[in-house]
């Protein structure tokens, strides 16, 4: 299968970042296709405006709904824009490995979102949810939290599913994607060096037994 790996996070020695390398060295060993993009190493521009294009259509009033209508018909997105739908389009499952910032994701996978599925190429009038130009691909999170577990709960912080909502509906299953269950490690920071070892290769584990699922 062809995999695209987006990881959010500033630091190479961070737990995302064992995850990440993980998830890369499982699914190549066994086969599969991998793409990724390390946001921060890439020094991906997140700030989403008339820099997404090479060219407008209107100069003097920027709307980014019709640019990106534009875009798509005279291929006038800039090449980091580009480079990163193609890999969305290239992949079957797409994975987002990233810290929970505020019960959402960091502000540089927001602007990949909000540069990167551009209307008329990932949505359309109508062209939306189980009528898409994504049916058939999936996609899945990864997710960290500096919280415990147990604060997770309606009482407290909220439950994961109700905090992930936002992001499950109002953007992949929006575009078409086919939602998997997302992969929760609780309370990073706490965990000692065995616990680590166990949750990567609990991880690894999972990956491979969700994909022979999907074969």
């Amino acid at each position: 299968m062809k995999i695209l790996i987006i990881l959010a996070h500033p630091e190479t020695k961070s737990f995302n970042s064992a995850l990440y390398d993980t998830a890369i060295d499982t699914l190549k060993k066994n086969g599969h296709e991998v793409k990724t993009s390390d946001l921060y190493r890439d020094n991906f521009q997140p700030v989403s405006d008339e820099r997404n294009f090479t060219r407008l259509k209107n100069g003097t009033f920027f709307k980014q709904q019709y640019e990106e209508l534009h875009a798509v018909e005279q291929n006038t997105f800039s090449i980091d824009v580009l480079s990163e739908q193609e890999k969305v389009e290239w992949c079957d499952i797409m994975i987002w490995q990233f810290p929970l910032y505020w019960f959402s994701v960091p502000a540089i996978l927001k602007g990949w979102v909000d540069k990167v599925f551009a209307m008329g190429k990932f949505y359309d009038n109508g062209k939306i949810y189980d009528n898409g130009f994504s049916v058939g691909k999936k996609a899945m999170l990864s997710v960290t939290t500096g919280g415990p577990k147990k604060y997770y709960i309606p009482e407290k912080y909220g439950d994961m599913n109700s905090i992930l909502f936002p992001i499950h509906r109002g953007i992949l299953e929006f575009l078409a994607f086919t939602v998997l269950d997302p992969h929760i490690i609780y309370s990073v920071d706490r965990l000692t060096p065995d616990e680590r070892k166990t949750k990567l290769n609990d991880w690894s584990e999972k990956l491979m037994a969700q994909l022979a699922e999907l074969e």
